[in-house]
């Protein structure tokens, strides 16, 4: 097959970030991808209503011109979050999601949630309403290894939490081990889970061997190669659980590559073609379109897009740029690190 043609992709977690960094990376994004759930962990975060219309707004007057691109805007989890003003920003449309971040468990996640049985009212309302909680699956505990986080975290705080609060939409975002996928798969229509690009890619080896590669440093960190081939089989199975999250998280260069450089992978500008890449190295590129495409908008009760995208294998390695220079300083793209022959059709 050198060309496939399916409905517009979505990216259901991206990191756009804010100002000058936003300006350069979200045209990235909308040219290949028709939506993206905004991640709200600006400093500082958007946790009302309000900050999420401020923060759309800010985003709808980046955009390139002619560009169709909805950005689905989400609130900030705190322990002080008002349930009243979350629900009026979700019945009048404004947000699609509410995002639980453990604090300290990632960038900018200081204000995050250290005592969830504090959140019991607000996950009821949020079941209420139908509004889905999007979880950051890690705990932080200094005792727990950092490989072990997300496989603790389901055991200690997701299942209780779902156990709780029957009727509670959950996305578990940025899967990245086996007891992951098994987890989600073996849960009910309320509950899904998003796949980066790069966790279908990279291991635990690529950040580590032969000294330490500063851009594939990402948390949830990357794992073993047995959970990256769990992660690989799932994504090209077709369960309808599991779709696209890139987790594109960008971050200028000397962020990346200090002593204590900042998590977070850049993959909105080449995510299409390695997702063909590696769907077609399984044999499984006709289950690109229910990844890419449809399984997200089912979760989430939207509509399939109407617009189509085409990918097509050329003879040659496809070569993007290596930075993408922005307002904050270059930011490095992904590197797969082997060549790649698929590119989106102009």
């Amino acid at each position: 097959m050198s060309t496939i043609t399916i409905p517009r992709p979505d990216d259901w977690h991206l990191h756009l970030r804010d100002g000058a960094m936003m300006h350069a990376v979200l045209p990235e994004t909308a040219r290949d991808f028709a939506r993206a759930i905004i991640m709200p962990n600006l400093v500082p975060p958007v946790t009302r209503g309000s900050d999420a219309a401020a923060y759309r707004d800010r985003i709808l007057a980046a955009l390139p011109e002619g560009a169709r691109f909805t950005p689905l805007m989400t609130l900030y989890l705190t322990e002080e979050t008002d349930p009243d003003d979350l629900a009026t920003a979700a019945q009048s449309g404004l947000i699609t999601a509410v995002k639980l971040y453990p604090a300290g468990a990632t960038t900018n996640s200081a204000s995050g949630v250290r005592d969830f049985d504090k959140m019991r009212p607000v996950f009821e309302r949020m079941a209420e309403i139908g509004l889905p909680l999007c979880v950051h699956g890690e705990v932080t505990s200094p005792e727990v290894d950092i490989f072990d986080r997300e496989a603790v975290f389901i055991d200690t705080v997701l299942d209780p939490i779902r156990r709780a609060t029957p009727g509670l939409r959950v996305v578990m975002e940025h899967v990245t081990t086996k007891d992951g996928v098994d987890y989600v798969a073996a849960q009910g229509d309320d509950m899904g889970a998003t796949i980066t690009t790069h966790h279908l890619i990279i291991n635990r080896n690529h950040i580590l061997v032969g000294g330490i590669k500063p851009h594939y440093y990402c948390l949830p960190v990357a794992k073993r190669e047995s959970h990256r081939r769990a992660l690989v089989e799932t994504a090209t199975s077709g369960n309808p659980h599991f779709f696209l999250g890139t987790d594109s998280a960008p971050h200028a260069d000397p962020a990346k590559e200090s002593a204590c450089g900042c998590a977070g992978v850049f993959s909105a500008t080449n995510t299409m073609p390695l997702l063909a890449h590696v769907f077609e190295a399984e044999g499984r590129l006709d289950a690109l379109r229910s990844f890419a495409c449809e399984n997200g908008p089912r979760f989430y009760g939207l509509p399939v897009n109407s617009e189509t995208l085409t990918l097509e294998k050329t003879d040659t390695p496809t070569q993007w740029p290596e930075k993408l220079q922005t307002g904050a300083g270059p930011v490095t793209l992904f590197d797969p690190g082997f060549p790649v022959y698929w590119a989106v059709k102009k």
